[in-house]
């Protein structure tokens, strides 16, 4: 068993060198099917490049609060639905169904649409943005998607693009953030 000092030791050096926690960190005990994890931070991200960046060299931000419960304009579905139809034209209106291809264009699409939106600066929403592409082959497709939130602020806007050989559907679900 490790000594409290010699734990802190351990963590403050895992922290340092970036890394969080692992299953061959003694830290971990596995009982009954879980893990419990003592004296451990634990973040996720993704990113294709990772950073060096410290977290301590990030200032802290901190904000007071608004007690603003609603959006003080409506979500702009209209406008962000003439992006979906534009960026998935553009992006498609000529490519065959490729599956390499298209795997990779979802990524591009998603992200080229999440930053034009973006653009539009819309204050306290979250977005979350995605992008399906399929083989146009004689068959059908169900699409659903649920999500708990406030009909009376949040929104989604969904386009959905066809050609010879492939369809896309994009949507963007748009999430008020109290």
């Amino acid at each position: 068993m490790m000594s409290a000092l010699a734990k802190e030791k351990l963590f403050l050096a895992m922290k340092k060198r970036g890394s969080r926690c692992s299953p061959n960190n003694r830290e971990f005990q596995q009982k009954e099917g879980h893990w419990h994890v003592k004296h451990s931070v634990s973040t996720v991200s993704h990113s294709d490049e990772p950073s060096q960046c410290d977290e301590s060299s990030r200032p802290t931000v901190r904000m007071e609060n608004t007690y603003q419960l609603g959006p003080t304009k409506p979500f702009p579905v209209a406008t962000v639905n003439h992006i979906l139809e534009d960026v998935l034209t553009t992006y498609l209106q000529e490519v065959q169904y490729d599956p390499e291809f298209c795997r990779q264009m979802t990524k591009t699409i998603s992200e080229v649409i999440k930053t034009k939106v973006k653009e539009l600066v819309i204050p306290r929403y979250k977005l979350i943005v995605t992008v399906y592409i399929g083989q146009r082959d004689d068959q059908s497709i169900l699409i659903g998607s649920r999500c708990l939130w406030n009909p009376k602020s949040d929104t989604v806007s969904s386009y959905t693009f066809k050609n010879s050989t492939l369809f896309a559907l994009a949507n963007v679900y748009a999430v008020y953030f109290e």
